[in-house]
């Protein structure tokens, strides 16, 4: 019964899409290890519904050697394309290398591999379409000779280097998320989440119970792939329970030196340095503190970066406890040090929040939390607060307090009434 329902939900959900006009994006993208570049193209293809224009914030710096069918016109870093009726493609050149600050990179390409945001491919754009229509896109790859691997956030359709782009929140698909390319070693694993969710190949559209994961690194790096797959195979059950959800594949992809020695999250993926630890002595994890981003996708308002940074930091030990991979007492010593470790900063505002300033607001929320459960008989936790959070994605200290206070029926959180707030 519960695979019928399950059949019968994938359908309900492809046919209310299909009354929606739809076009056709095709993205295809040629990595030049030479040029340090990729080449880009997008191509529409009209259905019941056309793309009018296409508005791009493209730097000077890093998009050229643009042309394509239609009308292009570049007014400094933005750029509109107006395709023909008919359809058409845009081409340009897009340099991947580039150095996070004065630390590693963040992207990469050589001889080899390379390692690239597809938020960067293909960069932020305002369309005009037909009213109500929706894309229904494809990315594809050329690769260099040697390059066998094209690993992205999406799931592979049968054509080979071939991926299915749709991203529900949006009209217009972008392929988002970290993207790696060349010759690559690849773990694969498939997490049952719910029993039945993975049913055939169910989980390739709607089986949110069922948590595909890849492990991508280039052949020859020192990365542990099958340890970070563990990791996330003990920590999925209870990430799934404490956010209510968990995107239907995520993409790791890791590398040594040069690359930046850290971890940074995107849509339904992450990067991960090799030599970064999966459990640090503090007892917090960099690759579950990047997978909290990646499962809430909160983003902060103005001043409120320590709110989304201390929620991913407390959970990355937390997760690792109810996992099982933590004990009580580790996760205890964890919280203290994080207190000691921020027991100076006297106030958490600011619109990029590391090291104290975050160790406080791992505290900050581990008394939040200890008050929620105290305050409800252990009905209420943060867990519950971080559920709605979700559901607003933008979120600030008002917003906190406001979830926090309707969990205890309508009466403010005396652990958010601090000068550290103010």
């Amino acid at each position: 019964m519960r695979a019928v329902v399950f059949v019968l939900f994938c359908f309900v959900a492809v046919s209310g899409f299909a009354a929606s006009p739809t076009y056709r994006v095709d993205y295809q993208v040629a990595f030049e290890p030479a040029q340090q570049a990729a080449r880009v193209s997008i191509t529409l293809a009209p259905g019941k519904a056309r793309v009018k224009s296409l508005r791009f914030r493209m730097s000077e710096k890093r998009y050229s050697a643009i042309e394509g069918d239609g009308r292009i016109v570049r007014d400094g870093d933005m750029l509109t394309w107006t395709p023909p009726r008919a359809g058409g493609s845009l081409h340009y050149r897009y340099a991947i290398t580039h150095r996070r600050g004065n630390g590693g990179y963040d992207a990469r390409i050589t001889p080899t591999f390379a390692i690239v945001r597809g938020d960067d491919l293909v960069p932020p754009v305002t369309v005009r379409a037909t009213r109500g229509a929706r894309s229904e896109a494809r990315l594809s790859a050329v690769l260099p000779p040697g390059w066998t691997g094209f690993e992205t956030p999406w799931h592979p359709l049968p054509e080979g280097r071939v991926f299915r782009v749709d991203d529900p929140s949006r009209n217009f698909d972008r392929p988002t998320g970290w993207i790696m390319a060349g010759e690559l070693g690849v773990r694969r694993d498939l997490i049952e989440l719910e029993a039945g969710a993975c049913l055939d190949c169910g989980h390739l559209d709607c089986g949110a119970g069922c948590f595909a994961i890849s492990v991508a690194a280039p052949k020859g790096d020192d990365v542990r792939r099958n340890d970070i797959l563990g990791v996330i195979h003990a920590a999925a059950p209870a990430m799934y329970e404490a956010f209510g959800g968990l995107p239907h594949k995520v993409l790791i992809v890791s590398a040594g030196d040069p690359m930046w020695r850290g971890g940074l999250s995107g849509p339904r993926s992450l990067f991960l340095h090799s030599d970064r630890p999966l459990i640090s002595e503090n007892g917090s994890s960099a690759l579950i503190h990047e997978m909290v981003h990646v499962a809430t996708r909160l983003r902060a308002v103005s001043g409120d970066d320590w709110i989304v940074e201390g929620i991913a930091e407390y959970y990355s030990m937390v997760l690792l406890n109810r996992a099982g991979l933590l004990s009580d007492a580790r996760l205890a010593r964890g919280i203290d040090w994080m207190r000691k470790h921020g027991k100076r900063v006297k106030r958490l505002h600011t619109d990029r929040s590391s090291g104290p300033r975050t160790a406080r607001a791992v505290a900050l929320f581990s008394d939040l939390d200890r008050e929620l459960r105290e305050r409800s008989d252990g009905k209420r936790s943060l867990d519950d607060v971080v559920k709605v959070l979700r559901k607003r994605r933008e979120v600030s200290i008002v917003d906190l307090r406001e979830i926090s206070a309707s969990l205890l029926a309508g009466s403010p959180a005396k652990t958010l009434d601090t000068p550290l707030l103010d």
